[in-house]
C-alpha cells in the first residue's frame, strides 16, 4: 500500500479529502496487520517514496520475491492505462479483478447499452432490482406497485425544523499524525484541517450508516432535495464517502435500508430514493464512465471554455445559494446533491464554464469524489458537455427554483423575483442567455418547447435587457485556472 504525491497532485485535492484517505489508508494496513497480514505500506514523507504507483511497484519488486501482480479493477481510467503496461515493464503477469463494492460490472453495463438509442437511468435502475430482488415483490413486481417514486422527494423546507446530528468522530492518533502532514506536505490547499470529523475505519462508517438509519432515514425521502442556510447536512446519509472508498458495500447498505422500510420504520419514497440512488443512479454512472472512456472527460457540447470564478475556491459571493453550498464545501468537502447540481453545477452551466475545468473543481473539493462517479455526473449530467447521453436535457434554472427549494433567497442581497437591475438575482438573465446563446443546439429537443415558446414571445426590449444584463455579469466575474490554487 502507497501513498503517493502523484495521486494526491492531479488535482488540488480538499485538505480533508487528503486526511480521509490517507488515514483510511493507514487504518486498514493497521486492520490488516492484526489480522495476521504481511503489510508493506510506503508513507507519503517516506524519504525513498518515488511518489508514483510504477515507481513505488519497482522499489516493491526489488525487495520481495515477486511472481505476480494482483489488483483489482482501478476507479480510473487513467491509472488503468498505467496498470495495463507493468506485465511489459516489469515481465510479470498483472492479474486484475473485479471490484466486488458494485452491484454490476462494466461488461454488464456494456451489454445493457449496445444497441439502445438511450442509455436512460430508469431502466437500468429496474434491471438492478431485479438482479438484487431489493424492494420487489414474491411475484417479482416493485413493492409499493411502481418503480419510482421521486415525485414524493421534492418538498422544499419548512421553516422551524428540527434536524438531527450527523454522526461525528474524533481523530485518533493515526488520524492526528495524518493531519500534522497534510499541513506540513500541502500547505496551500483549501479546508481546515482542524475540522475534520469524518469516520476512518469500518467501524466509524457502520455507527455512520446506524446514525443515518436511527435517525433521518424517515425525512430523507420528503427533503432530500432541500437547502437551508446553516444546515449543511440536513436529512442525508453522509456515507458515500465510505461507500467510494470501500468502508461499506452497496448491497449491505441497501439490505439495511430495505430492512427498515418492512419493519414499517421508513417510508416507501424514503427507502426507494435512497436504493435508487445506490444500485440505480451510482452504479449506472459508473457504467457510462467505462463505457465512454477514454474521450468522455473531453465532451463539450457548447464549446464552453471559461474558467470558473475565483469564488468558487473562496467562497467569496454576495449570492447566498453560492456562498452558503461553497462555504460548506470549503468547511467539510461535502454538499448534497441538490447544492451540486442546481446551485454550483447550474451556475457553471449558465456562464459557460469549461467542462473539464468544473469537473476538475468537483473532483478536487468533494470528499466522496472519485473520477468513475464524479466525471459523469460532472461532464454529463451537470454540465450537459455530452449533448444529451446522460441527461435528457441541460439542468438549467433561474432562480425560482432555487428559492422554491431552499431559504437562501430571503437573506441573499440580490432579489430572486427581479431580472434586471442591480439588485437582481444573476441567475434570471443567466438563464435567458444561457437558452438564447445555445439554441442552436437546444431549439429541437422536445423537453424544451416551452422554454423557447417563452423566448419567442418575449419582447425585443426585454429579451436585449436580460442578455446585456447576463453579458456585463459574466464579462465581471473574476476566474481563475485551478492550478493556481495547488
Amino acid at each position: 500500500m502507497v501513498e503517493v504525491r502523484h495521486e494526491a497532485e492531479t488535482v488540488p485535492h480538499h485538505r480533508t479529502k487528503l486526511i480521509f484517505l490517507f488515514s483510511a489508508m493507514r487504518h486498514f494496513a493497521q486492520e490488516l496487520r492484526e489480522d495476521g497480514w504481511q503489510v508493506d505500506y510506503v508513507d507519503l514523507d517516506n524519504s525513498e517514496n518515488t511518489q508514483s504507483f510504477t515507481g513505488e511497484l519497482e522499489r516493491a519488486l526489488g525487495r520481495h520475491d515477486i511472481s505476480e501482480i494482483a489488483l483489482t479493477l482501478p476507479g480510473n481510467y487513467r491509472v488503468l492505462e498505467t496498470v495495463r503496461g507493468w506485465s511489459q515493464k516489469f515481465g510479470l503477469p498483472v492479474t486484475i479483478s473485479p471490484d466486488d463494492r458494485f452491484i454490476s460490472t462494466p461488461e454488464e453495463f456494456a451489454d445493457w447499452a449496445e444497441g439502445r438509442k438511450q442509455l436512460r437511468m430508469e431502466y437500468f435502475y429496474r434491471e438492478m432490482r431485479r438482479k438484487t430482488g431489493l424492494l420487489m415483490d414474491e411475484k417479482e413486481k416493485p413493492v409499493g406497485g411502481q418503480w419510482n417514486f421521486d415525485k414524493e422527494n421534492r418538498k422544499p423546507p419548512k421553516s422551524g425544523m428540527d434536524y438531527p446530528d450527523n454522526a461525528r468522530f474524533q481523530p485518533d492518533g493515526i488520524t492526528r499524525a495524518v493531519m500534522e502532514m497534510v499541513r506540513r506536505e500541502f500547505p496551500n490547499r483549501i479546508g481546515n484541517a482542524e475540522q475534520f470529523f469524518w469516520g476512518v475505519n469500518r467501524a466509524d462508517a457502520l455507527a455512520a450508516l446506524d446514525n443515518f438509519l436511527d435517525e433521518r432515514l424517515k425525512f430523507y425521502g420528503d427533503y432530500q432535495d432541500a437547502m437551508v442556510v446553516g444546515q449543511d447536512f440536513m436529512f442525508h446519509a453522509l456515507i458515500s464517502p465510505y461507500l467510494n472508498a470501500g468502508l461499506l458495500t452497496a448491497r449491505k447498505v441497501c439490505e439495511a435500508v430495505e430492512a427498515r422500510y418492512t419493519a414499517g420504520d421508513a417510508p416507501i419514497n424514503a427507502t426507494e430514493g435512497f436504493i435508487r440512488q445506490i444500485i440505480g443512479w451510482r452504479e449506472y454512472i459508473r457504467g457510462i464512465y467505462w463505457l465512454k472512456m477514454p474521450g468522455y472527460e473531453d465532451e463539450n457540447v457548447f464549446g464552453n471554455t471559461l474558467d470558473l470564478p475565483e469564488f468558487y475556491w473562496t467562497g467569496d459571493t454576495d449570492m447566498q445559494c453560492l456562498k452558503s453550498t461553497i462555504g460548506q464545501t470549503l468547511d467539510h468537502a461535502y454538499a448534497h446533491h441538490i447544492q451540486r447540481l442546481m446551485v454550483t453545477g447550474n451556475f457553471a452551466l449558465l456562464i459557460g464554464a469549461d467542462p473539464h475545468a468544473v469537473h476538475e473543481w468537483y473532483l478536487a473539493v468533494y470528499l466522496d469524489a472519485f473520477e468513475w462517479v464524479e466525471l459523469p455526473n460532472v461532464v454529463g449530467m451537470s454540465q450537459y458537455g455530452d449533448g444529451g447521453l446522460l441527461g435528457s436535457k441541460p439542468y438549467a434554472s433561474s432562480g425560482a427554483y432555487i428559492n422554491r427549494m431552499s431559504n437562501y433567497c430571503g437573506s441573499c442581497r440580490y432579489k430572486v423575483k427581479e431580472r434586471v437591475g442591480d439588485d437582481a438575482c444573476p441567475f434570471n438573465s443567466l438563464y435567458w442567455h444561457f437558452f438564447a446563446r445555445n439554441e442552436d443546439k437546444l431549439r429541437g429537443n422536445n423537453r424544451l418547447n416551452m422554454v423557447y415558446r417563452n423566448l419567442d414571445k418575449m419582447e425585443p426590449e426585454t429579451r436585449d435587457a436580460l442578455l446585456e444584463q447576463a453579458d456585463a455579469f459574466i464579462a465581471g466575474l473574476k476566474t481563475v485556472p485551478a492550478k493556481d490554487y495547488v
